[in-house]
């Protein structure tokens, strides 16, 4: 059984569906291993729904349906080539189910009860929100150059955004916290508007309405850049990857 382009979130029976695919690890962004090391081309051989970084954290990557967008520190959003490269990245094919809906609640209250709802706090899965959102802020890295700086220097240039009531699709995948430093503990989101005009990585949101839908994940592919001199040859026991990826991910005061 095949899926169509505009069946995203109805169930599929592939043996690969309750299976997530990660390239690199957020724990090799912390020492600024920021190479491009798959591609999009690549990287849509093993999903069709997924979220990552460019080369040099250049802009925040949303894909939907198989399509690859890019939210830059410019704000715009364009769809990405095949041959755009990736330190870091989740994919996988969507087979998600429908939750329930929700109305005028904070990001950090909606992400409390999906966690309740899918009583799985040490298991992997995805969540796919569609809906208004009368509050919406995400910000984009600034593409940076090589010789890369670390991932807590990069935190601090980045371009925040905001909007008001804005239609679109909030997708975030939760990691279980025994897994924090290949991911990030809980949940990474990105959010991309119906028009693709507005998106980048969730900070903050308020949920006017919307659907919630989840897909649970029972094998976890790690792919990783053996063939990166850089990642292969570094020695990761003095980065404090935990703090760097708690302070990098979240928001700040002041933002």
């Amino acid at each position: 059984m095949t899926q169509s382009r505009g069946s995203q979130i109805k169930p599929i029976t592939e043996h690969h569906a309750n299976q997530l695919y990660q390239h690199g690890t957020l724990a090799l962004l912390v020492p600024g291993l920021l190479e491009g090391t798959t591609t999009i081309g690549e990287l849509l051989t093993h999903g069709d729904t997924g979220i990552g970084t460019g080369e040099g954290l250049d802009g925040e990557l949303i894909i939907l349906d198989g399509v690859a967008y890019k939210v830059g520190s410019s704000g715009v959003v364009e769809r990405v080539p095949d041959d755009f490269t990736m330190p870091f990245a989740n994919v996988h094919h969507a087979a998600f189910q429908y939750q329930c809906e929700r109305a005028d609640i904070g990001l950090e209250e909606l992400n409390r009860r999906i966690v309740e709802a899918n009583g799985r706090a040490n298991t992997f899965f995805s969540v796919i929100v569609r809906g208004t959102f009368s509050f919406m802020k995400t910000r984009a890295v600034i593409k940076q150059q090589a010789p890369y700086p670390t991932l807590v220097e990069v935190a601090d240039r980045q371009a925040t955004f905001l909007r008001h009531d804005v239609k679109g699709t909030l997708l975030g995948y939760f990691s279980p916290v025994m897994f924090h430093g290949a991911a990030v503990a809980g949940f990474h989101e990105h959010f991309l508007s119906d028009d693709r005009t507005f998106g980048g990585h969730v900070l903050d949101a308020v949920l006017d309405h919307g659907k919630i839908y989840s897909q649970v994940f029972d094998t976890l592919v790690q792919h990783l850049p053996v063939d990166d001199p850089g990642y292969r040859n570094h020695d990761f026991s003095h980065d404090p990857i935990a703090e760097a990826i708690t302070a990098a991910e979240g928001d700040k005061p002041g933002d």
